[in-house]
Order: C-alpha cells, then structure tokens, then sequence
C-alpha cells in the first residue's frame, strides 16, 4: 500500500508539472550509498538484546563475544544504542521464588554496570535518561539502556520499583511466558497451571504496579503480555506505553504479535510499537516449526543454553539437519520484516513504529541476524521510499519520545506528591 501510494503520488507531481515521463529509477548502487549516508546520521536504538548471567565476564567480553550483540559488532553495523535485558523467567509464585527473581535479576544489573563502568567505559556509557542517549551518542561513544524482562523480578514488593528504577531500568515488561502476579501472559504455560486467563488483564496488584512505574518513571512494557492486559495498561497507565519487541498480527498471526485494534489502542495512547526481528513472529512457518522441535526433542535440546552448547559432530549434524528444514521452508527475511513496519505505519501511523531485534534471545533473520549487519534494514527502508526523517523516527526518534513524555508524567507525579 505505502508503495502504491508513493507511485501514485508520483505521478500525479509528474502530471501537474507537464513532464511527459518520469524521472529514470536511482540506480540500486545510488540508492544503497544514499541508505548507508541516513544510517549514519540517523540515532539507531534496538529496544531488547539479551545477555546470559555470565556476562560481562572473562566468558563472555561484551567487546567481541561470539554472540549477536558485541560492542564490536554494534559499530560494524552503524548500531549507536541497544537495551540490554535484565531478563528472569517466570517460575512458580512462591516466596523463595520471588527472592531467587530477585537475585536473578541483581546479577544481571551488575553484568550491565560492570561493562559500561569497569571494562569500558571509554566505549559504552549507561544511559539514565532520553538526554542521555543523546549526549553520549554525539561524544562518539555507544550507548546502553536497560530493560527488565519479565515483572515477575519484583515479586509482590513495589518498592523494588523505585531501586530497579534507581539501577538504570527504563522498561519493565510487566510479564514474560506465563501469567504472574501482575498481568495474564499472550503464551500462557501449562507447566505453571496456568488457564487461558487469570486475571482478565491486569490484577489489582498491576494496576498499582503500573500507577508506581508511571511515578517512578519506568516505561510500561505490554509485550509477552495478552490482549486484554495490554489494553488495560494502556487505559490504567498516564504515560505512553512501549510494545518493547513485537510484531503485527495481520501480517503474521502469531499470539505474541499485537492485532490492529490494540495498535489502535497504542496509537491512542500515544505508545510505540518496537517491531521485532525474530524469525518466527515475523513470518509463521508451522512445517518448519514442527520440523526443528522434532529435532531439538531428538537431540535433547531443551532451551537456548543447549542449543548453545552444540559443538564438534553434533553441532555439524544439527546444522546440515537445519539447514534441510531451512531449504525447504524459507526463513523470514528483511523484506517480510519490513513488511511488518509497512503494516504498523499504515495502521497507527509513522510516530508510533520502532524497531527491535530480540538479539541473543531467539531473534535474527535473513539479513539482519547479528549487530553488525544493521544497516541492511535502513536500506530496505529506503528501497520502499521512507524519508530520512521517518527512518529517523522508526529507528530512535519514536522511542525518545515516549522515554521523554514518561520521565515528564514522573516528574509531575512526584512533584504532586511533595505538596
């Protein structure tokens, strides 16, 4: 649709001025050399890379760790800023558990400070505020913001709220996989005894999760979250809301992806939908779903960190195997991620559209599978005729915003509970 409207808007100018023809196309090497000059000026934020527990450490350098998001591969591909995730899963609600979350969570605020502040500290600074990132961006150095995955790291304790807060996180995603005290989940787990819903939304306890976070100043995350809490967030929260890593469910219908009317309802908000990159949200590919879940079963897979592990014959054996699965049943390439971005622009409009990757923790397509190769995305952007300003927005400018507009609610709350 955006195509066809540029092409009509094009003719119309050319009909108006009395040129008989139109302008000869931009050559493809003119057009790639004008994307990488925007990706160059345009701020570039990833709204969600994630990190193991042992990062930051002599096992994993967040210099040049063979992982997705390296420090090195972060400049290779023009990337100036990425929310590195405080991620904990979700697990039965039990005292010890929400002390467990807790500690979980600690380990991983400290792997973030100790990058930026003790390793390298003369290439990446921690951001605490929208200005930040803008500060440390023009002295030539990367930026890293955190976000918590997964609201389950507070337990039942609000005043963990303000200390996450004072640690660095600027989201929360209120929960991950599996309903918690918060809010219902978009993938419920039968393992945890969860129904299709718990609360209908957000419990009472989010509500005032959600009131604490706004006076706080931490953006209210509705990814991982099920529709009806995500629209209660939305009419509960008095800051815009962040969708930190999902896709649109008209273009892949997947439960995780967000359908129009609650991008509508962000949209209204005054929210930003970050749209992500990971292979199976952005296309739906259920033989090649099945295919690799057979495979992982048979090889004893049972997460990341055994996908991880693969190594000598074993590894060599599941890539060729993968690779079969891969021929036959194509992966999702940047074009069908943009497409996504086409989609959410047309929908709620070009203030309201980001972009993330889930590096590190499931994300990647063809194209744009690690740091480094993210200008590729710019260029798809320009292929489909988005103005430097709107790539501009897509790629920080959106997000900025909404950081901005809660840190004003957050000043105006406490300022009001002063009086």
């Amino acid at each position: 649709m955006r195509r066809l409207l540029l092409a009509l808007a094009a003719a119309l100018m050319t009909a108006g001025c009395g040129v008989e023809s139109e302008p000869p196309p931009e050559a493809p090497e003119a057009m790639e050399a004008r994307a990488r000059a925007i990706h160059a000026r345009v701020l570039t934020i990833d709204t969600h890379a994630d990190i193991p527990f042992n990062f930051a450490s002599d096992s994993v350098d967040p210099l040049d760790a063979d992982r997705q998001v390296n420090l090195e591969k972060m400049r290779a591909g023009g990337l100036d800023a990425a929310f590195f995730i405080v991620y904990v899963g979700q697990s039965e609600r039990t005292a010890a558990n929400y002390a467990q979350a807790e500690a979980d969570a600690m380990t991983k605020f400290d792997a973030i400070h100790r990058m930026t502040e003790d390793m390298y500290p003369d290439q990446i600074e921690l951001a605490y505020s929208a200005d930040d990132v803008e500060r440390i961006n023009r002295d030539g150095r990367l930026v890293a913001a955190i976000g918590i995955e997964n609201g389950f790291v507070i337990g039942r304790d609000l005043s963990l709220l303000a200390r996450y807060q004072e640690l660095g996180a600027r989201y929360i995603t209120l929960a991950h996989g599996g309903h918690n005290d918060i809010a219902d989940s978009a993938t419920p787990r039968e393992n945890l005894g969860d129904g299709e819903e718990e609360h209908g939304g957000l419990s009472d306890f989010g509500e005032e999760v959600v009131a604490e976070m706004n006076r706080v100043g931490i953006m209210v995350d509705v990814s991982h979250i099920s529709k009806n809490a995500a629209l209660h967030a939305m009419r509960v929260s008095r800051a815009p809301v962040v969708a930190s890593h999902s896709s649109t469910r008209s273009v892949a219908d997947h439960p995780r992806n967000m359908d129009d009317e609650t991008l509508r309802a962000l949209r209204e908000n005054g929210g930003v939908v970050q749209i992500v990159a990971l292979g199976g949200y952005v296309k739906v590919r259920p033989e090649y779903d099945a295919g690799r879940d057979a495979l992982w079963q048979e090889m004893g897979i049972g997460g990341f960190a055994d996908f991880r592990a693969l190594d000598g014959p074993r590894r060599t054996e599941y890539d060729r195997r993968i690779g079969e699965l891969e021929a036959q049943y194509p992966a999702a390439t940047v074009s069908d991620f943009v497409d996504h971005i086409d989609h959410a622009v047309e929908t709620i409009g070009i203030d309201h559209v980001g972009i993330s990757s889930d590096f590190d923790g499931g994300g990647g397509i063809d194209g744009w599978n690690d740091a480094s190769e993210s200008e590729a995305v710019t260029v798809e952007l320009v292929r489909r005729g988005y103005s430097e300003e709107e790539i501009g927005k897509l790629w920080g400018g959106n997000l900025l915003r909404v950081w901005r507009e809660t840190e004003r609610v957050a000043a105006e709350l406490q300022a009001g509970g002063a009086e």
